[in-house]
């Protein structure tokens, strides 16, 4: 029952379905509290014009993709973890494994892997079947990682985990069960990688960030133009999606801190 509101109650904070709520009170209060219902409309606008706002989400994502970012050369450890949400499964009329947006973290665990950062990778996500059928997101990862060069001798896998606390808590078996020595590079998405790194503190677990997929650059600090300054302030889909994006991180954080996960 948690994992399930977990995945339902928050679409309700994120600004699309707030907005939808706002309007839903709008259009019960019309005929006999006109008032109210004009006021539901406003801050369904402003929610709206808020969370499509290119200033808006790109300082939210910001502020949770900056908090770590890695200083240097990552150290050489006995195993990489990569979180699942990276892959899309292998279902008609697909021709095989697709890498979602966060698929960099996939690849990126490959080149680590590479460097010779470390001599083992686990891969940890399993499949909700009620959000959709298809193998495990371990194993479609493992699919994706042995062509671009890792060998299937070098891959454990966590396919049970449905959310990030899990993805954790049966890496650290795994960590247990091989004898694997902390600390471990952990990759995932940057916008991700600041409840992730709590979380595994949080059971124990050593682990050295290793973002990736960043959304923001440093590229993206630079001072705008005016014209530049005047499309940021008007609403676009795509910042609607990073603002709901941030959202889901921070409501995360607070979800789980009164969880007892954090």
């Amino acid at each position: 029952m948690f994992l399930f509101l977990s995945k339902l109650l928050p679409l309700f904070l994120y600004p699309l379905g707030l907005s939808c709520l706002l309007m839903v009170v709008a259009l019960l209060s019309f005929w006999k509290r006109p008032r109210l219902a004009a006021t539901a409309i406003s801050l369904s606008l402003l929610v709206l014009w808020l969370g499509s706002s290119p200033l808006i989400a790109n300082g939210l994502v910001q502020s949770l993709e900056f908090q770590n970012i890695t200083a240097g050369n990552l150290p050489q450890v006995e195993a990489i973890v990569v979180l699942g949400g990276a892959t899309k499964p292998a279902l008609p009329p697909r021709p095989g494994v697709d890498l979602s947006e966060a698929g960099d973290r996939v690849l990126y665990a490959a080149q680590l892997y590479r460097e010779g950062k470390a001599p083992r990778i686990i891969l940890s996500g399993g499949r909700i079947r009620w959000l959709g059928t298809g193998t495990p997101e371990s194993t479609d990862m493992a699919t994706v990682i042995q062509t671009l060069g890792v060998p299937a001798t070098a891959i454990l896998q966590d396919s049970r985990s449905r959310n990030t606390y899990e993805n954790a808590l049966n890496v650290k078996q795994i960590l247990d069960r091989q004898e694997i020595q902390a600390p471990v590079l952990l990759v995932t998405s940057a916008l991700h990688m600041p409840r992730s790194l709590l979380i595994f503190k949080h059971l124990g677990i050593s682990a050295i960030a290793a973002p990736t997929d960043f959304r923001i650059t440093y590229a993206d600090q630079q001072p705008a133009s005016l014209p530049a300054l005047l499309i940021d302030l008007l609403p676009q889909a795509n910042s609607l999606q990073q603002t709901s994006s941030a959202l889901k991180e921070y409501i995360g954080l607070v979800v789980y801190r009164l969880w007892g996960w954090l």
